[in-house]
């Protein structure tokens, strides 16, 4: 055996998909991996007039709206909205908008769709909304800087197809919050794809690959790069109310060399092998880590 490779009771305990950039989450038992991480993944972004990219950073509120998958349908509800339906398989205009730096094919969700996040969001946004769904012919590619030699595809994730979080590091600040007289937080402030459980607090920083044995065959997925935050993680997705918190505490102990300091969380991954395979909650994983 490679000695970089470690047999580890480690599994995928929970997986998530964000089907609209900084919106709720669904938790999944299970998920098609596709070129771009989870199917659904960060498919949709609400923009402004002009194509521009709006995240929790801007409108914290955005957290409130939450989606759930309806037979062929996602199904948006909000306090104080009706529920918004959109079609799996439609979309309207094509339309080009900007996800940080790149500029991308998209197709407009319709009048209905920007209504309703207008109505919603009106009171923090002047200016109409729109919803845009990422055009699958569109190849948008991570940094090489990070994946070598891996054509690594995003729709409108920041930066990377999947992010992995670690349950023991989520308990690991939780206790560091509790000693400050702070409150505990959830992982969905984290914004996930994968969640192991199994590793150390910290494993993460140092993992390579994990290789999970599906029904269909292997997946393997490559960790690349840490995860740096913003401001998001102290947006409470139950109330949108900001504050200071975990950021201080993260703070205090995870500026990351390797980021120029930058506050690390989780670990931005890229699909090496699996496209079309099935990720399950409850499948072990095997690791290598980078030594």
């Amino acid at each position: 055996m490679n000695p970089a490779v470690q047999e580890l009771a480690c599994e995928v305990s929970a997986l998530h998909v964000h089907p609209i950039k900084s919106c709720g989450g669904v938790a999944l038992s299970e998920g098609l991996l596709v070129e771009t991480g989870l199917e659904f993944d960060r498919a949709w972004m609400v923009v402004d007039e002009h194509g521009e990219m709006l995240t929790q950073r801007e409108l914290p509120r955005l957290a409130l709206v939450q989606p759930s998958f309806k037979g062929s349908e996602l199904m948006l509800r909000a306090p104080g909205m009706l529920a918004l339906h959109l079609r799996l398989d439609t979309v309207e205009a094509p339309t080009r908008v900007r996800v940080w730096d790149d500029v991308v094919k998209a197709y407009d969700m319709g009048a209905l769709a920007s209504q309703w996040f207008s109505d919603f969001l009106g009171s923090d946004f002047k200016g109409r909304l729109r919803l845009a769904r990422f055009d699958p012919e569109e190849k948008r590619l991570s940094d090489p800087a990070w994946t070598g030699d891996i054509e690594a595809e995003n729709a409108f994730a920041d930066g990377f197809p999947l992010l992995v979080v670690n349950a023991a590091s989520l308990a690991d600040l939780n206790n560091r919050l509790a000693a400050r007289g702070a409150a505990p937080v959830a992982m969905q402030r984290f914004r996930p794809n994968l969640v192991l459980s199994g590793l150390q607090p910290w494993d993460e920083d140092h993992l390579h690959e994990l290789l999970i044995q599906t029904a269909e065959g292997p997946v393997r997925l490559r960790l690349v790069k840490p995860c740096v935050r913003c401001s998001i993680p102290n947006v409470d997705p139950v109330t949108a109310a900001t504050s200071n918190e975990p950021g201080d505490t993260l703070s205090g102990f995870r500026a990351d060399a390797r980021m120029k300091g930058g506050i690390t969380f989780g670990m931005n991954a890229v699909v090496v092998e699996g496209v079309e395979r099935v990720l399950r909650v409850g499948q072990q994983a095997q690791v290598s880590w980078n030594f």
